[in-house]
């Protein structure tokens, strides 16, 4: 049997975190990246919903957050199936995260703010990709990315891009930067 010393002791430790933390990032990337691209899908076909039917905008973006949720709890759940990340505690902190997302929201968009529909297709997608930017910091750099890429767009298609056309250029920008943005993540 050999032995080894300390400091070849301390660096199989650190290949070995190493390995690890590029495992767990990994693992999150393929969840991310189905949500974007699943989230990218939804807001894409809302912006060209809304686009059609201006007058539906309201319930268009309803009904694509309210399936929204619902296919993100689906793409959870058959991922922790998939990976074998069975618990037989249901954690409601990423359901109360949803709500409470969507109820600041709500409260400053509607409520204190009074938002144009024009401001309101700035105000959700920016103050989204603030969310992806932060969680970033802990995730990793390709949600920092995303979220600062679309936000950068979203804004410049806000000062630019004028009348109705702007949710065709957010179709493209937000829908298609989710959906480029997960396929992205899939790589890495």
């Amino acid at each position: 049997m050999t032995s080894i010393d300390a400091k070849e002791a301390a660096s199989a430790m650190s290949d070995i975190a190493s390995i690890a933390h590029r495992v767990r990032q990994s693992t999150t990337y393929q969840l991310a990246s189905l949500m974007l691209i699943w989230w990218g899908v939804l807001v894409f076909a809302g912006n060209v919903a809304n686009y059609l039917w201006p007058r539906q905008g309201a319930y268009i973006w309803i009904a694509v957050n309210v399936v929204g949720f619902a296919g993100t709890c689906a793409i959870a759940a058959f991922e922790n199936r998939r990976m074998r990340l069975r618990s037989f505690d249901f954690d409601l902190r990423p359901v109360a995260a949803f709500v409470l997302f969507f109820a600041f929201g709500i409260l400053w968009s509607v409520g204190l703010g009074h938002f144009t529909p024009r401001q309101l297709g700035v105000f959700w997608p920016t103050y989204s990709m603030m969310v992806y930017t932060i969680v970033g910091l802990w995730i990793g750099p390709a949600l920092v990315a995303i979220g600062l890429g679309i936000t950068a767009l979203t804004l410049i298609g806000y000062f630019f891009v004028d009348g109705a056309a702007f949710l065709l250029w957010m179709a493209v920008v937000n829908g298609g930067g989710l959906i480029l943005g997960g396929l992205w993540m899939r790589r890495n």
